[in-house]
């Protein structure tokens, strides 16, 4: 993940989850159908369930709903754009993931 990380965002570091659209780039001609790819380190986000004291389907449900919002265009490099994504994932994610986790 971390060479995924340096290759395609020139960051060095290891991350829990990466989006690559399709409709940007040399595929955006392939399909308006797809959306993209999302990747997800396994690692990361067993680390992360553990340290939230949550189950791990519950981090990557979480994360794979973070994943499709990049691919829908939604970022957060602003504090606003922050917040308005993390209202989205609880809109859309944890409604799912309570549901199907308890």
């Amino acid at each position: 993940m971390t060479r995924l990380n340096r290759q395609y965002r020139g960051k060095a570091a290891p991350t829990d989850v990466l989006s690559f659209p399709m409709r940007e780039g040399p595929f955006a001609s392939l399909s308006p159908h797809l959306l993209g790819d999302v990747v997800i380190s396994a690692e990361t986000a067993d680390r992360q369930a553990r340290a939230a004291g949550r189950p791990l389907r519950d981090e990557l449900a979480a994360l794979l709903i973070h994943g499709i919002l990049h691919l829908l265009g939604y970022d957060h490099q602003t504090p606003s754009e922050a917040r308005r994504m993390k209202r989205l994932e609880r809109q859309y994610g944890f409604p799912f993931i309570e549901a199907e986790g308890r």
